[in-house]
């Protein structure tokens, strides 16, 4: 398994993140992960779409709160053809109870905890939490990664006007 150091910080403190890097231009990488349903889910469940990815460590932390938030709030004037997924190592359970504690119905959850498939396939897996590091992609209607944020400290929010930017970009 590749690991990568010097890519991510958590309050300062170095962090190790598994597998490889995604980069733009890439062809999306699969994954499996868990709905709130426990039904599985994976890239092809969205075939067609443009898709804004966001990988937060746990949805119950202040910054990932205001992330899936922001992304929930901005997804009504992005239209149909874009769908937000955002991902964490919480079990599905608590996923759909912060969601509807939330009022977030516009961003989908999903649960990678059972076999960190989505953090090893993106290069988003912390060894050292077993957590997912907080990034941002945005992949087109043709499974081609058009956009990649790795945050260098995972307790500060990433940029949505980018994401957002290029996810627009891509619609139509």
């Amino acid at each position: 398994m590749k690991e990568r150091t010097g890519i991510a910080t958590f309050h300062g403190n170095p962090l190790t993140l598994l597998g490889s890097a995604v980069s733009v231009g890439d062809k999306a990488p699969d994954f499996t992960v868990l709905a709130n349903d426990l039904s599985p889910k994976s890239l092809a469940d969205y075939a067609g779409k443009v898709l804004i990815i966001a990988s937060v460590p746990s949805l119950d932390t202040p910054v990932c709160d205001m992330d899936t938030r922001r992304f929930n709030t901005e997804a009504a004037a992005l239209g149909d053809e874009v769908t937000i997924l955002t991902l964490s190592m919480d079990l599905p359970f608590a996923q759909a109870r912060w969601c509807g504690a939330s009022g977030v119905d516009a961003v989908v959850t999903l649960s990678d905890h059972r076999d960190a498939s989505f953090g090893l396939g993106w290069g988003a897996l912390i060894k050292e939490l077993r957590l997912l590091t907080r990034a941002v992609f945005v992949v087109g209607k043709d499974g081609k990664v058009a956009y990649v944020e790795y945050l260098k400290e995972i307790t500060e929010e990433p940029d949505y006007a980018s994401a957002l930017a290029a996810a627009r970009s891509l619609v139509g």
